[in-house]
């Protein structure tokens, strides 16, 4: 027996040594923070609120504000969408598409078979989350829904929870109990709201009179006086000529 433990001791040091060295560089680097989004939950959310989220600013301020490394965006795949997936592939998103039943389906055809498709991600996001778990220090839960309770549960026991933002005041009554970890997104409105100034141009139209109401006519404006040749020589006025009374002929 001691022969083994002998021989096990500089394997064990070995260990021990690799481990030591793991955290040092850990804590001398920043940490990866990954972000799992459930694209659904929050698009609907933030269109309750009124507005329209800017994908660009959102990824943007992830990367500035959370310091958000890989931010993986969950989607349920709609066939009439796959440019609005190249755009938010192109503003930084790992974009998954989860199949939808009647995918291939034109609008029409889902319209009449009654087959919409439907975007529920919660068992990739959370597989998701799982497979990535040695990639990342620190992750952040998009969504308000409280089926991602045993996860973010999980993540806070392990030290791995970074936050967790809804998109509105109307969350899960489950997540209240991270209520230190939640960040309203419709607080950041005026940051990440999309605006169209190309369409608000076009829309921008002169106001018309309203029915009943005539408008006053503005004063005509006097004619333009022709000006005299020579530049700015002053004209005199032509007295006119006045008549002589007629002469009597002499006889």
């Amino acid at each position: 027996i001691e022969f083994k433990l002998h021989s096990l001791a500089p394997k064990c040091q070995l260990l021990y040594t690799v481990v030591m060295i793991g955290k040092v560089m850990r804590a001398g680097r920043t940490p990866r923070v990954f972000a799992f989004i459930d694209n659904q939950n929050l698009n609907l959310g933030i269109q309750r609120a009124g507005w329209k989220m800017d994908w660009r600013k959102f990824r943007e301020w992830l990367r500035e504000e959370h310091g958000v490394t890989q931010a993986f965006m969950f989607i349920g795949y709609m066939k009439e969408h796959e440019e609005l997936y190249t755009q938010m592939y192109e503003a930084g998103y790992n974009v998954l598409l989860k199949p939808t039943v009647g995918m291939f389906n034109t609008a029409e055809e889902n319209k009449e078979q009654d087959n919409a498709p439907k975007g529920n991600v919660d068992v990739d996001l959370v597989l998701e989350a799982m497979k990535q778990w040695r990639k990342y220090d620190k992750a952040v839960i998009i969504s308000g829904d409280g089926d991602f309770y045993t996860l973010i549960e999980h993540l806070r026991d392990k030290e791995k929870l970074g936050s967790i933002m809804v998109p509105n005041w109307k969350y899960s009554s489950l997540l209240k109990e991270f209520d230190s970890f939640l960040i309203r997104l419709d607080e950041q409105r005026s940051t990440l709201a999309y605006r169209d100034y190309k369409n608000r141009r076009k829309n921008t139209k002169k106001p018309t009179a309203t029915k009943g109401r005539t408008q006053a006519k503005a004063p005509a404006k006097p004619a333009n006086k022709p000006k005299p040749r020579g530049g700015s020589a002053k004209v005199r006025p032509v007295k006119p000529r006045q008549k002589r009374p007629p002469q009597k002929k002499s006889s």
